[in-house]
């Protein structure tokens, strides 16, 4: 199962980060978990939303350079080493983990881990065989 994620291009300039969220919440658009990379002159920013298509449709209207990008969002749980099973089987199956970011789960128990790997579909295969992978419409609620 994979989820879509916003990437939006940031320059550095301040405000900038304030007009993209402010395109958002002008759409009723609810941020369910981001990340922000950034290098001395842009940024890019991770977005996982309620309503990606609305998301996508507001940002670029917006004048915003946005892509999508298909992730995997994990359920762990949440103890120490909750996150080391899931790597481990992804190390197994030599799939290369490019980055990583995790939000808060409304599950009591367990953790979230939004995955961007190498080999998308071996890795659903991995992890699914003992980890519960999220859909889109779970995330959106």
């Amino acid at each position: 199962m994979l989820i879509k994620q916003l990437s939006v291009f940031v320059e550095n300039k301040q405000g900038r980060l304030s007009a993209i969220t402010d395109i958002l919440r002008e759409s009723g658009i609810d941020i369910r978990a981001l990340s922000l990379a950034d290098t001395r002159d842009f940024g890019i920013l991770r977005l996982i939303v309620n309503d990606v298509d609305k998301a996508y449709s507001a940002l670029k209207s917006g004048e915003c350079l946005v892509s999508l990008t298909d992730v995997i969002a994990v359920s762990i749980e949440d103890k120490p080493g909750g996150l080391t099973e899931a790597m481990d089987l992804l190390t197994q199956a030599d799939i290369s983990v490019e980055y990583m970011y995790a939000f808060i789960s409304k599950s009591a128990g367990s953790a979230s881990v939004i995955l961007r790997v190498d080999d998308n579909k071996k890795a659903v295969e991995v992890l699914s065989a003992k980890f519960k992978l999220l859909t889109q419409a779970e995330i959106a609620v």
